[in-house]
């Protein structure tokens, strides 16, 4: 057993040698601290934070999980994947092939994007060394078929490149994801996550016990997650593994959008408790639970675990 701050998780499997010495071992199991809050405690509800940020410095969260699978399959060679400008997938990446030595290129959305600044999680993505080729949106909207695929790796020169898709969520990462579930094992009723493309919520839900159930909270709009769920637990399982539901209600407007009210909230947050708030996805999956919890949506005595995925980019 390993010690969180005053709540254990299991022991998870030792970490490929091969992921070691490269900079990208990790701290397993992520922390799991209780933080005492009125807005759950009123309600008979505990809450704890699962500090899948604190995994590593620069592969936070569920991108670890996520991508070192995909980085071993890759063997050396050139990672090309997907993202819009503000994605948290990209910088992961960006970051692995910088300590790992690996060649790295980010599609992004949207060609218009291509005459302008880079913002700055861009300007990351590029420091780390990965070199950007920006699509029209309707190019991007098709690029999992195979013709037009085909055409963004040969326009980019990498047509022997190993293809991660966008938020890295495939079979791979999906079964790299069960291990958050397995160490949260026993301590929570209701583990929720913020969700993006569905394959952290995959394979957290599968490796939970049979008496837990996973939340997931979209940070998209659209309602279009579940069937993306199923197909990548189908994909990565043969068939639908765990308890788990999503609350559509707490996107704020869609990826990457925020409002005033997120904000105020977010900043309340990390005052009461420490802990840095990432705005575009943790934010929306905390503001979802204390607005849960005042509805009366947990049971008394429910034991919530909230994953926090993510940090602020500094």
């Amino acid at each position: 057993m390993s010690d969180n701050g005053g709540v254990t998780s299991p022991d998870v499997p030792d970490v490929p040698e091969a992921l070691g010495p490269a900079g990208l071992r990790p701290r397993l199991p992520s922390p799991l601290r209780e933080a005492a809050d009125e807005r759950f405690a009123r309600h008979g509800v505990r809450l704890l934070l699962k500090r899948d940020d604190l995994i590593h410095p620069e592969l936070v969260g569920n991108k670890w999980r996520k991508l070192t699978p995909n980085l071993e399959a890759a063997a050396g060679r050139t990672v090309v994947t997907f993202g819009g400008a503000y994605s948290n997938h990209l910088r992961a990446t960006a970051a692995a092939g910088r300590l790992l030595g690996l060649s790295t290129l980010g599609v992004i959305r949207g060609q218009e994007l291509a005459d302008r600044p880079l913002n700055p999680s861009l300007a990351r993505c590029a420091a780390d060394g990965m070199r950007l080729h920006f699509v029209d949106r309707s190019t991007y909207r098709r690029k999992a078929e195979p013709g037009t695929l085909a055409g963004i790796l040969r326009a980019v020169g990498a047509e022997d490149a190993y293809v991660v898709p966008e938020g890295g969520s495939n079979s791979l990462a999906v079964r790299g994801c069960q291990g958050l579930g397995a160490e949260l094992r026993g301590h929570a009723d209701i583990v929720a996550l913020a969700c993006g493309t569905g394959g952290t919520l995959a394979g957290l839900a599968a490796g939970l016990a049979p008496d837990q159930r996973a939340l997931g909270i979209p940070v998209l709009k659209g309602g279009f997650l579940s069937a993306d769920i199923q197909a990548l637990q189908q994909a990565a399982f043969g068939a639908r593994r765990g308890i788990w539901s999503l609350d559509d209600r707490f996107h704020f407007g869609g990826y990457a959008r925020t409002t005033p009210e997120l904000e105020v909230f977010a900043e309340d947050f990390e005052h009461r408790h420490g802990l840095p708030v990432e705005r575009l996805y943790v934010a929306k999956m905390l503001y979802g639970l204390v607005a849960l919890a005042q509805e009366g949506a947990f049971p008394r005595g429910t034991t919530v675990a909230a994953v926090i995925t993510g940090a602020p980019l500094s």
